[in-house]
């Protein structure tokens, strides 16, 4: 038996995939020139799948910041915080996003996925219950192969799913059985862009005194009058237990974070080993974020709106020419394609038109769909995305994934 006999299914996909053209999965950004487009074999592209949401990946103030770390205190820490210490610049990072969120604690990890795979697999543990939504990221089902809780999942954004699994926890008595309930949400979903019912959610979970952690990494910024995400604008934030990010999306960076109000929070330094056993960021990256914070603080309503005015545009455009989209508007749009090899066709054909956005098949979607999943950014042109729907449109049309008559554009869902 050899050790990939196990992928069998998988790996011949994924022959099938290559053989008809570039690999989708290992495309090669030979330069990335702004938030907005990098050469990519050779020509200039429109780059609308990097979840880049405010465009701070160039943004001159953060970069500035970086620059100025390096200089001062190396390229990075070669080591973890328990081993080597925490910079200064750390504790002031988890200063600032619990100020950020009025909370009390924070702590910061080297990535987003790390955050979610330490804190819930340290969180629950023996005869407690971890309930999360089917459609959740990868790293929270990560984090349920690390974790000895019973782990339940609900029906996608579906509350009375979670009280109903919740309500089956009991003892054969009637009453509850021993040991915390986890509930992990998400505030907008990476696949298809839909956002959780949040407040109903947090209602179901108060009913049965179970604890919620809520991932912003997608909703950070984009939501809530402050940019704190679905908590804020759902009014839910005092409400969730656990809030966790990433910098990897609107503040154009890399790393996580956890926020909570819980007086013990500072135990998972101790006990976390996402967090004790792997390097620390280094100091321009947290430089880079602290400036970041900043921008969002300080320019985020302007450019929060910058980023809903393109996603009605991209959307709105989308839909009135036939396209079928995720069933709501935000930063993700999520565009049905019939098959996977239809997916990768289509994503194909827009690459060689000179744009780039991301494929994603089964098994990394929900329900076994096919999408090309695209990602808007605040400092993205109309004149960029009326061309983006007029060249999906010919592919489209070409392709037979809509019908030869076009729609006015513009036009609501």
């Amino acid at each position: 038996m050899g050790l990939f006999d196990r992928h069998a299914g998988l790996l011949d996909a994924y022959r099938d995939v290559r053989t008809t053209g570039a690999d989708p999965f290992q495309i090669r950004m030979e330069r990335v020139l702004s938030p907005t487009e990098a050469i990519i074999n050779g020509k200039t592209c429109l780059t609308v799948g990097t979840n880049n949401y405010f465009g701070l990946t160039f943004d001159p103030s953060c970069m500035q910041a970086a620059i100025d770390a390096i200089q001062a205190e190396g390229t990075g820490t070669t080591g973890s915080r328990i081993a080597n210490g925490s910079y200064s610049e750390h504790v002031a990072l988890e200063q600032e996003i619990a100020e950020f969120y009025g909370k009390k604690h924070c702590m910061v990890f080297t990535t987003g996925y790390q955050a979610n795979l330490g804190v819930i697999s340290t969180l629950v543990g023996q005869d407690d219950f971890l309930l999360i939504d089917a459609d959740s990221h990868a790293s929270i089902y990560d984090a349920c192969k690390q974790t000895q809780a019973e782990v339940v999942r609900f029906k996608h954004n579906d509350p009375a799913s979670l009280d109903a699994r919740l309500r089956r926890l009991k003892d054969k008595n009637g009453g509850d059985k021993p040991g915390n309930r986890l509930v992990v949400l998400e505030g907008i979903y990476s696949m298809l862009g839909d956002s959780a019912p949040l407040k109903e959610f947090v209602e179901v979970c108060k009913k049965y005194g179970a604890y919620v952690l809520v991932d912003e990494a997608h909703s950070l910024g984009a939501l809530g009058d402050n940019g704190r995400g679905l908590c804020e604008s759902a009014g839910v934030l005092d409400d969730c237990h656990f809030i966790v990010g990433t910098f990897s999306k609107t503040l154009g960076a890399i790393g996580g974070y956890c926020v909570s109000n819980d007086p013990d929070f500072d135990i998972l330094r101790v006990t976390t080993r996402a967090y004790m056993f792997t390097a620390s960021l280094p100091p321009s990256i947290v430089a880079s974020v602290r400036q970041a914070l900043r921008v969002v603080r300080t320019r985020g309503a302007e450019l929060r709106q910058q980023l809903w005015d393109n996603v009605h545009t991209l959307y709105d455009g989308l839909v009135a020419q036939g396209f079928k989209l995720g069933p709501e508007y935000g930063p993700v749009v999520g565009v049905h394609l019939p098959d996977r090899m239809m997916a990768i066709g289509f994503w194909r054909a827009m690459l060689d038109a000179g744009i780039y956005v991301n494929v994603a098949v089964p098994p990394a979607t929900p329900n076994g769909v096919s999408l090309l999943r695209c990602s808007l950014c605040a400092v993205h042109t109309k004149e960029q995305l009326q061309h983006m729907i007029e060249v999906m449109t010919g592919i489209g049309r070409q392709m037979g994934v809509i019908g030869p008559q076009l729609k006015v554009a513009g036009g609501s869902r």
